[in-house]
């Protein structure tokens, strides 16, 4: 797609562009989309997995339609793949580069989750053994154990049915409570959903970036004092997560690559209907297919206005 698409395009770039790729048996479809307006501007069907000279080409056209246009690259927003930033040095230059926090709040989330997990693990080992059948009345002694048994299951039954409440940006007083309740008695994990609580606040917009990092700095000399969370957190000491603070400079600057994504949902889903089809030509017009109907939705708006003001106005 290029001519009258790519003017309609860019017609009112904002400035700010997001790239990703996504995969379809042995080809790859590269696109850059307008970040704020939601329009793709580009793509690209590879017949093998993307490498940087692949991604620098790419990114050379994108940058060719904005030269020829006078149109700067303000911002740029991708996932946590390692096929971006060295290419984008390379043709943009100092463009601020901002990774989707979409993908590194996800990554941080899970490593909370796997700690829950663990803890569960540890509370199931910890139940006492018990004799088959239900113990006697004369058997105090069982009948001990076996209550303390049914108090550990239910506690984590508990963790796993509310595990939500440790990964959740803001818990209501009801929900708050219930984390109290299921928490008791296990001070570590309340401790997880205070190093969460301080990682939702780096990403602040009322805060700059100079600021975060120094709340991440502090973070994460705080979480490496806790030995017993391991390898679950890593993911605080990723290089990433400072990439992904690149936003609170510039108010305008999209915090995550939806707009992408939003486009390769769609794409996906078209291709549900046709899932056996899977060649160059194929892939390249059913996107194609798809721009051209996006560029038509302002059309379709207006005239679906138009026909329900004269019904209206008729009746």
């Amino acid at each position: 797609m290029g001519g009258a698409f790519l003017e309609w395009a860019l017609e009112a770039f904002s400035g700010y562009a997001a790239v990703d790729e996504l995969y379809e048996g042995r080809y790859c479809v590269l696109s850059a989309v307008d970040n704020r307006q939601y329009k793709r501007v580009l793509y690209e069907v590879l017949d093998h997995d993307p490498r940087h000279g692949d991604i620098e080409a790419f990114l050379g056209r994108l940058k060719t339609a904005l030269d020829e246009r006078n149109l700067t690259l303000k911002g740029i927003t991708t996932d946590g793949s390692a096929l971006y930033p060295e290419p984008i040095r390379k043709v943009f230059g100092d463009v601020p580069h901002q990774l989707c926090t979409f993908h590194v709040i996800k990554e941080l989330t899970q490593g909370i989750l796997k700690a829950v997990a663990t803890e569960r693990e540890r509370l199931a080992q910890s139940k006492p053994k018990l004799k088959r059948g239900r113990p006697s009345s004369k058997e105090k002694a069982a009948r001990r154990l076996a209550r303390k048994s049914k108090q550990i299951q239910e506690k984590i039954s508990d963790l796993f049915q509310d595990r939500f409440l440790f990964v959740k940006r803001r818990l209501k007083p009801s929900e708050r409570k219930q984390f109290l309740h299921i928490t008791r008695g296990l001070p570590q994990l309340r401790k997880l959903r205070e190093i969460m609580d301080h990682i939702y606040a780096l990403f602040d917009r009322r805060c700059r970036t100079h600021t975060a990092l120094g709340k991440l700095t502090k973070l994460r000399q705080w979480v490496s004092r806790f030995t017993w969370i391991g390898e679950t957190l890593k993911k605080v000491f990723s290089p990433h997560l400072e990439k992904a603070l690149t936003f609170l400079d510039d108010k305008l600057l999209p915090a995550t690559s939806n707009a992408v994504e939003r486009g390769n949902r769609r794409h996906r889903k078209m291709q549900k209907s046709v899932y056996r089809v899977r060649s160059k030509v194929c892939l390249e017009g059913r996107i194609a297919l798809d721009m051209l109907r996006e560029s038509r939705t302002e059309g379709r708006d207006h005239t679906t206005q138009a026909l329900h003001k004269a019904r209206r106005g008729g009746t």
